[in-house]
């Protein structure tokens, strides 16, 4: 057999290769994001001349921090994703929000709105000197704090949020002559028949409840009730009776939304004692 060999060839070594100077690198960077650019402008001009939308531009990370940062605690009901605003154009704090739900013939359960309730942090001060003995967290669990909230003369505002998008006025004036009836009977006896039909009349067929829409119930002071849908007043009634009666669903013994009302006097709390 015959080996065949051949003579090792020598290569010239050659230097390493030099990194980039700044410049160069800088230069390079500049290009790679004018090209990116490029690529970009051409995307959303083809997304145009097609007769689609431009691809949203991503918001960069810090950004999206600020925004988390900024955002007020406890302003969205989490099962929904409702966003309540921290306060009311009037000033009053957002105290708490929750949840209505109700079961369609006793089979199905369904989320008919969101709500916050607020008040105004003046008002909720009277009762300073009443409860400035007691800790926070006495005050969490005092049940006679949330009697006095309902009693006294303190501004406050329920803000519901239609999420079931198909409400009828109908439902919903149907809806409160059933459980603002209830309390009425409760705190007012039998004789408030009048005074319920004065609350419910206010909500004609006229108006639509798109899902979305809002509806405020608003103490106001000397206990004069105003209910608005989407900024609209429809009316005003004063008394005391109708005021309480419906607070006492969303904070009262038997709210709709237990959580709610638990997040509602924590805050009450913390307010009297700062």
């Amino acid at each position: 057999m015959v080996s065949l060999r051949f003579p090792a060839a020598t290569f010239p070594r050659l230097p390493p290769p030099r990194p980039p100077s700044r410049p160069a690198f800088a230069a390079a960077l500049a290009a790679a994001a004018a090209a990116a650019a490029a690529a970009a402008a051409s995307l959303t001009l083809t997304a145009k001349s097609a007769g689609r939308p431009p691809l949203p531009h991503p918001a960069p990370l810090w950004a999206s921090i600020s925004l988390a940062d900024g955002a007020a605690p406890g302003s969205v009901e989490p099962r929904t994703g409702a966003a309540f605003p921290a306060e009311t154009s009037g000033g009053r704090r957002l105290l708490g929000v929750g949840l209505r739900r109700t079961t369609i013939l006793g089979l199905k359960s369904i989320d008919v709105y969101a709500f916050g309730v607020y008040a105004d942090d003046h008002d909720l001060r009277q009762l300073r000197e009443k409860y400035q003995k007691l800790p926070v967290s006495q005050l969490k669990e005092n049940a006679e704090l949330i009697n006095d909230a309902l009693e006294r003369d303190i501004r406050m505002t329920v803000r519901l949020q239609i999420v079931y998008g198909r409400l009828s006025i109908r439902s919903v004036r149907s809806a409160f002559e059933k459980s603002v009836g209830s309390r009425l009977l409760k705190f007012g006896g039998s004789d408030t028949h009048e005074l319920l039909q004065s609350f419910v009349s206010l909500f004609k067929d006229e108006y639509k409840l798109p899902k979305g829409s809002v509806i405020e119930l608003s103490r106001e002071s000397s206990h004069v009730l105003k209910i608005s849908i989407e900024g609209e007043e429809l009316g005003s009634i004063q008394s005391k009776l109708l005021c309480k009666s419906i607070l006492d669903l969303y904070i009262g013994d038997d709210p709709f939304d237990k959580n709610a009302k638990e997040s509602v006097q924590e805050n009450m709390a913390s307010i009297l004692k700062n």
